[in-house]
């Protein structure tokens, strides 16, 4: 106990105790500042940001497609799922200034006009949703999963589907519409 808290003590001390306030006010502060352009939905997209900003943020924040939604901001529970190049992958984990290059689709490129895409029927078909926070990110997973040929079964489209939490537990919906686009493909 007694080392724990000399821990959080240590913790809580100011940055670089004991040094004078002089050495931190010359810092030099790097702000740079990135011109891009992203191929989002079949049209060219320009944003600045800096380097660092994930693909995820530069949507969101920059670009105001808000359709992908920003869950745990760490990979672990899909909702922020796009395609890039066709791939599924989580926005929040790729920097957009790496994806420059490539054809970016979010939910909001699946609808072709006011004709949804045949995963977005099925899940109002079958309520996959409650709340609706992971809808996007597990519609668009259900439509990699039957583009990769793992929807096959119940149980393959469950394992290949993981990467996706719904916190409402609407799973079995979700299941249901995912299999009947893949029994329709």
């Amino acid at each position: 106990m007694k080392q724990a808290g000399g821990l959080l003590g240590f913790a809580l001390a100011p940055p670089l105790a004991g040094q004078p306030d002089s050495l931190m006010a010359n810092s030099p502060v790097l702000e740079v500042v990135t011109k891009m352009t992203l191929r989002i939905n079949g049209q060219p997209r320009t944003v600045q940001a800096e380097p660092r900003v994930t693909l995820l943020d530069a949507l969101r924040e920059r670009l105001d497609l808000t359709g992908t939604k920003k869950g745990c901001d760490h990979g672990q529970c899909g909702a922020c799922t796009v395609f890039i190049d066709g791939q599924r992958v989580n926005s929040c984990l790729t920097l957009a200034v790496m994806v420059q290059d490539k054809e970016i689709t979010t939910i909001e490129g699946l609808a072709k006009g006011d004709t949804l895409h045949p995963m977005q029927e099925a899940f109002l078909k079958h309520d996959g949703f409650q709340c609706g926070y992971c809808t996007p990110g597990q519609i668009m997973s259900g439509v990699a999963c039957v583009k990769e040929g793992h929807a096959k079964t119940d149980s393959q489209c469950r394992k290949w589907m993981s990467g996706n939490l719904c916190r409402c537990g609407a799973y079995a919906n979700i299941l249901a519409a995912v299999r009947e686009v893949a029994d329709k493909a």
